[in-house]
């Protein structure tokens, strides 16, 4: 594919997410409730989408647009560090690795926002599984038609697309809409 064809698929794809404006506009207003209540909003993802886990917390943490003077908003990663990381995988296997921090750290007020492109890792299933049984609201920023994740998640965004490439570029796209309408609405 040359580089106009990808502009066009992209741009395509993009056209696509306002299908999902009503589901966008309920997780604003989730994640606005939340942090009026003093709840976190908890990431997790594998690989780029860890990448995209901690970029989101970083940007709702800090701020989104570099002139507002809002206070700061609690976002966590839970692909927390390579400490956390290696000695969870080591002593109770990489499945565990999300759902052992959520467990942790995870409040009833908080919201996991889980991010995978596929929607099938097992760690991404037992987080879920995890937020469940503490009663917290689950978001996910999915695509390849959701996997197994889409039936344990109390909200999704499925990205209509198989490509990785493309799912993750909209993940980050619905990220940064998302939380500058929360940090719109916050300013309130």
């Amino acid at each position: 594919m040359n580089l106009k064809e990808i502009l066009k698929n992209k741009i395509a794809l993009q056209k696509k997410l306002i299908l999902l404006e009503d589901k966008i506009n309920k997780i604003i207003a989730l994640f606005t409730e939340s942090i009026k209540k003093k709840g976190k909003i908890l990431i997790c993802g594998n690989g780029g989408s860890a990448a995209d886990a901690q970029h989101l917390a970083a940007e709702f943490l800090i701020r989104l647009k570099p002139k507002s003077k809002r206070p700061a908003y609690p976002a966590i990663s839970l692909a927390m560090d390579t400490s956390t990381l290696t000695a969870c995988g080591n002593d109770l296997g990489f499945k565990k690795i999300f759902s052992r921090n959520l467990e942790a750290l995870g409040g009833i007020n908080d919201i996991l926002l889980v991010i995978s492109t596929s929607g099938n890792s097992e760690n991404i299933l037992e987080v879920l599984k995890t937020a469940k049984i503490k009663k917290i609201k689950s978001v996910s920023f999915l695509g390849s038609g959701g996997g197994k994740a889409k039936k344990l998640c109390s909200y999704n965004l499925i990205v209509p697309s198989n490509h990785t490439a493309r799912i993750q570029e909209c993940h980050i796209f619905l990220g940064h809409y998302i939380f500058e309408q929360v940090e719109y609405n916050l300013s309130k």
